[in-house]
C-alpha cells in the first residue's frame, strides 16, 4: 500500500513564488495548497490541518508572524511544522518567526529544491522522538547525555553545564537555526543554568574546546546557530 502524499499549505501573494513551489511540489510528491492571504490561509490551516505550513511573512490582510503567532497559541494546530519564506532585510523578523516556534526559515530568492530538501528535514524531525539518547556521536566526538560528559576516542573533554547544555540542544535539533533566546530557554529548562546569560561567550568556548578544524556550529548571522548536516554524516 503507497503512502499518502504530505500535504502542505503555502500562504504567499506573490505567483511566481507560489507556481515555482507548487511546480516542486509537484516534482518532489506533495500534495500542495495555496492561499494569497494571511486570513485566509490561517483559516485554510484549521479547517485542512496540513502536514507543513510554509508562510511568507509580508502578506495581505495578515502578516505571516501573526499567523504563526495564532497557530503556535492554539493546542489543534501548535505541533504543525512552519518553514518561514523571508526576504532580503527581514532578519528580525526571522528571529521573532523561530521564537514564536517556527521550525526553518528560507532566504528569498531561494532554490526550489533547496526550500524542499529543507521541508523534508523538517518533516523527518517531526517524527523523532524529543528526548536525546543517551549518547550522541558527532565525527571523533561523543556526548554522553546521561553523564554529562563530552569524548574524542577515550579522553573526556572539559565541559561546562551551560556548554552541555547548548551542545546538546544542537545536537538534537542538528540542522535546525536556534536562536539565542530558544537556547537561553532550552538550557535554562534542562538543569543548566547560565551565569552570565551570553550564549556566544559559551559557543566560542565550545568551538575551542572541539578544536580548530571543527566547524560544524554554523553561525547564521542575525539569527543564532545552527549544528550543520554533513553529507554522509549519521545521527
Amino acid at each position: 500500500m503507497m503512502s499518502q502524499k504530505k500535504r502542505i499549505l503555502l500562504i504567499e501573494d506573490e505567483e511566481d513564488i507560489a507556481a515555482l513551489i507548487k511546480l516542486q511540489a509537484e516534482i518532489t510528491g506533495y500534495k500542495l495548497h495555496v492561499e494569497v492571504d494571511g486570513v485566509n490561509g490561517y483559516r485554510a490551516v484549521e479547517r485542512e490541518k496540513p502536514d507543513l505550513v510554509i508562510l511568507d511573512i509580508m502578506l495581505p490582510g495578515q502578516n505571516g508572524l501573526d499567523v504563526c503567532r495564532k497557530m503556535k497559541n492554539n493546542p489543534d494546530l501548535k505541533n504543525i511544522p512552519v518553514v518561514i519564506l523571508s526576504a532580503k532585510g527581514e532578519e528580525l523578523d526571522v528571529v521573532l518567526g523561530l521564537e514564536l516556534g517556527a521550525d526553518d526559515y528560507v532566504s528569498k530568492p531561494f532554490s526550489p529544491k533547496v526550500l524542499f530538501s529543507r521541508i523534508k528535514a523538517v518533516l523527518r524531525r517531526g517524527k523523532e522522538p524529543e528526548k536525546a539518547p543517551k549518547s550522541i556521536k558527532f565525527g571523533d566526538f561523543a556526548l554522553e547525555v546521561d553523564r554529562y560528559l563530552l569524548r574524542k576516542g577515550e579522553s573526556v573533554i572539559p565541559i561546562t553545564l551551560s556548554e552541555f547544555g547548548i551542545l546538546k540542544r544542537l545536537l538534537v535539533n542538528r540542522g535546525k537555526v536556534l536562536t539565542r533566546n530558544q537556547l537561553l530557554d532550552d538550557v535554562n529548562n534542562d538543569d543548566a543554568f547560565i551565569v552570565d546569560r551570553n550564549i556566544d561567550v559559551h559557543i566560542a568556548s565550545l568551538r575551542k574546546k572541539l578544536g580548530p578544524n571543527f566547524q560544524w556550529i554554523e553561525t547564521v548571522r542575525g539569527v543564532g546557530y545552527r549544528f550543520k548536516e554533513l553529507a554522509g554524516e549519521k545521527k
